[in-house]
């Protein structure tokens, strides 16, 4: 998964001004206790961040 489409299915989902916010100050157990913006600049992939990401909020059939 391109960052530019994990970026779109996090804008989708939470909606464009609350996916960057969510992705700075939700820690998620899965990524290490680390937020999603902390574990994609340590170098975690994007489908595995988005994965996490699926894992902690009901997301749409669609965009998983």
């Amino acid at each position: 998964m391109r960052l530019s489409d994990f970026w779109k299915r996090m804008k989708l989902h939470f909606g464009d001004g609350y996916a960057e916010s969510w992705a700075r100050d939700y820690v998620i157990a899965d990524l290490g206790s680390r937020t999603v913006v902390q574990a994609l600049a340590d170098g975690e992939s994007a489908k595995d961040v988005w994965h996490a990401v699926c894992g902690v909020t009901d997301v749409a059939p669609r965009l998983r």
